[in-house]
This record gives C-alpha cells, structure tokens and sequence, in this order.
C-alpha cells in the first residue's frame, strides 16, 4: 500500500494542470515499513522533454531533490508523471523506462480534467501491477 495525503494529491494535480498540454513529472519520497509507503513529501520538476507523450526529469532538479530527502531523513519511494490525453496506466515507454523494481511509478491522467484519475504501478519488465493507493 502507499498513502498520500489530499494536500500532496492536489500540488501533483495543479501542477500537472499547469504544464498542460504538456506532462508533468516529479518525485516522491517518504518512509518505508515493509511493502507500506507513506509520501511525506512531493517533489515537482521540469520535464525537460517539453511533451504531451513523454517526459525527462531536469538531472538538476533531481539532484536537489535527493540531496533534501537525504537532509530531511526521506527515502526516495518513486516518481509521478501526468498523462494529459491517455488513462492512467503505464505505456509501453513508461515499462521500458522503469529501471527500479522497488519504485512507485505513479500517473495522473487529465483525460477529463474534471474527473482525474491517479494510480500507482509497481513496474517490473513489461508486466505493470496497480499498488493500493491511499488518499487521505
């Protein structure tokens, strides 16, 4: 399972918002016990890529975000990325991008914008599974 505050949900949705058309990604770390995740903190980055189909996080911006975690006593959990005009699911780029077995790849589709859907995928090889997603 991994919970994320309402709070954090509404920064990821309104800067996905934001960089529409294009996607918008970002980082999420926390604390970890056992297969529960608990987001203590979003991060939000540039996508570099300037794309509605793809994105790259600024390796800068990345940096920094680490180096906080680390000050902050936070672990690294995964990362998210919107989809402005497919579901929320993982493409076939976003499985051959996911090179860490232990992250949450989490995705917010704005398909419609007025019902947003964000899940989060364990991603191993081509095979995607939907984690339990807690907002509260």
């Amino acid at each position: 399972m991994i919970k994320l505050s309402k709070n954090d949900y509404k920064t990821i949705f309104h800067h996905a918002i934001a960089n529409l058309p294009n996607e918008a990604c970002g980082l999420i770390a926390g604390t970890k016990d056992g297969s529960d995740k608990v987001i203590k903190k979003v991060y939000l980055l540039t996508n570099t890529d300037h794309s509605n189909e793809h994105f790259s996080l600024d390796p800068r911006e990345q940096l920094a975000a680490v180096k906080d975690m680390r000050a902050n006593g936070l672990v690294l959990l995964g990362n998210w990325h919107s989809h402005p005009e497919t579901p929320s699911r993982p493409s076939d780029e976003d499985k051959r991008l996911a090179y860490d077995k232990t992250a949450s790849y989490m995705i917010l589709s704005l398909m419609d914008s007025d019902n947003p859907v964000l899940n989060s995928f364990h991603i191993e090889g081509n095979t995607a599974e939907r984690e339990e997603l807690v907002i509260e």
